[in-house]
């Protein structure tokens, strides 16, 4: 790369590194909330997008969002043995489905392109060329066989495994030019000084961490591939940053990332603030993961959850809105929304409670837009086209009892299924008997001289004939029919599910209902 071709940040030299004089590494300035404000999510496409990644990137482009600020989208795919282009076209679907749109990223471009990793990797080869220069960086040539025997030794003295890199950081550059081009394996490490690194997080407040907790860590593999805190390091910088808000288990890549930047010659009035995010969890009080929980936020996509209902829920999730107020849409989020009301507690996920707020979201959209959303759920369980004007009569039926949108299908399959009904066989035991038949046939009698097909007729007709006529108690009189008709013990309302399916469809079921009953006796 020339030197005309540099960002500012990497022209040049970089000011010597002592890795053997302690060092103080401070950050305790926090950025500007301002429309100077960037942010950014920056996911791994090496599978499904988790509920954590998301609830990152929520967190993220409100706090863009809130100050008029940027909201970018990174895409981490330096490790090609686990990122895939399906997953990197996934990633992207999920955030547009949510409405997490971004200011720069794949697809809009902006002035830091590329956006991919994978595309920037002259750059991460040439700060780790400048950091080897510097000293701040190494070759390490320790075996395999080497690095487990030292692992072994701190075990058997009880302390903590961590690389001890004195062997080759005191090598001089020569000797470690002569042993790589004897073609010697080797890693590059960064040379963690000792001290401290302190810095501001935006929320947790002030952390420290000592440096002989932080080994001296790799930064790129032999082949000169760079490694993830290299790349992300260099990156935030030359998109110029300001905050990063990730999770808690990154916390210890906080001080690796503060002290590159000090190794990079970066100002520290430059360096991003962070902010870490409570840990998700689930029932089990323990890390949210498969083990636990569903964690890909596709699979709520793909089982009838709202995207207004999952951010709104994500939200929740750590922060909330003055006053508590649990439903809320996203654009009440950004007006709100500050990184001081992030809770430092562990947040945990329960689907049941997504499963209500959805309902909530699901229960406040109009007739019409419920019937648009639910068209697609329906018109994948059952056959042919779709009446879409029985589909608006119809949704209000299920409206206040819909969780979700993949139950529409259950519920109100019977009415756009022509032909015979399938009836759930544990209805059919329950409510399809022997002694059903007198109600059903009492049934099939009174609506066949139904006049008008309308629900108070059909209602008072029933009521007639199978309770005041056979003294049958309601729930005995009409879950025959209700089996018979919609082929389940769980359907919208009876009288109006009979008046949207029709005279000639109601009719029909009923008489086959009574034929094969007939036939078992």
């Amino acid at each position: 790369m020339s030197p005309d071709a540099l960002p500012p940040l990497l022209a040049g030299s970089l000011p010597p590194w002592d890795a053997t004089t302690p060092r103080e590494v401070r950050h305790l300035v926090q950025r500007p909330l301002d429309a100077s404000v960037r942010t950014r999510i920056a996911p791994a496409p090496s599978g499904e997008l988790h509920v954590g990644n998301v609830r990152s990137a929520l967190y993220n482009w409100a706090l863009a969002r809130r100050h008029g600020g940027t909201f970018l989208l990174r895409v981490e795919d330096t490790d090609r043995s686990r990122a895939t282009d399906e997953a990197y076209v996934a990633l992207q679907g999920v955030l547009h489905w949510l409405g997490l749109t971004w200011d720069e990223g794949p697809g809009v471009g902006g002035p830091h392109a590329p956006y991919r990793q994978s595309e920037r990797l002259e750059l991460h080869r040439h700060a780790l060329q400048l950091l080897l220069e510097s000293g701040a960086a190494y070759r390490a040539f320790d075996t395999p066989e080497e690095l487990e025997a030292q692992r072994e030794a701190q075990r058997a003295a009880k302390q903590p495994p961590r690389y001890d890199g004195t062997r080759w950081r005191g090598l001089s550059r020569e000797e470690s030019d002569a042993l790589a081009a004897e073609g010697k394996a080797f890693v590059v490490r960064f040379a963690v000084p000792p001290g401290v690194t302190t810095w501001r997080d935006a929320v947790r407040g002030d952390v420290t961490i000592d440096h002989r907790e932080i080994p001296d860590f790799t930064l790129a593999r032999a082949d000169g591939h760079p490694l993830y805190m290299l790349a992300a390091a260099v990156d935030d910088a030359l998109m110029g940053l300001t905050y990063v808000v990730r999770g808690e288990d990154l916390t210890t890549a906080t001080p690796r990332q503060l002290l590159l930047y000090a190794a990079l010659g970066l100002p520290a009035d430059a360096w991003p603030t962070f902010g870490h995010l409570p840990l998700l969890i689930g029932d089990d009080k323990k890390p949210l993961s498969k083990r636990n929980g569903e964690v890909s936020v596709a699979w709520y996509r793909d089982h009838g959850f709202l995207p207004e209902a999952l951010v709104n829920y994500l939200a929740l999730l750590g922060w909330s809105l003055p006053g508590d107020r649990e439903f809320f849409a996203a654009d009440e989020m950004i007006a709100a929304f500050s990184l001081d009301r992030v809770s430092k507690n562990p947040a945990r996920f329960d689907i049941r409670k997504l499963e209500a707020l959805n309902g909530d979201w699901i229960r406040g959209l109009s007739v019409a837009e419920l019937a648009r959303r639910v068209e697609p759920w329906l018109a994948r369980a059952v056959p042919g086209p779709l009446d879409v004007e029985r589909l608006q009569a119809a949704v209000p039926l299920v409206q206040e009892r819909l969780n979700r949108l993949d139950a529409v299908g259950p519920q109100l399959g019977f009415l756009f299924t022509p032909g015979p009904v399938v009836v759930d066989e544990a209805a059919r035991a329950k409510s399809l008997l022997p002694e059903s038949l007198p109600p059903l046939q009492a049934a099939y009698d009174v609506l066949s001289a139904l006049t008008v097909w309308a629900v108070e007729a059909i209602e008072a007709a029933l009521r007639t004939a199978l309770v005041e006529g056979l003294g049958l108690k309601p729930r005995l009189a009409f879950a025959p029919v209700r089996v018979a008709v919609t082929g389940s013990s769980f359907s919208p309302p009876l009288f109006e599910s009979l008046e949207l399916l029709g005279r000639d469809e109601t009719l029909e079921r009923l008489a086959r209902a009574i034929a094969d009953l007939s036939a078992s006796e």
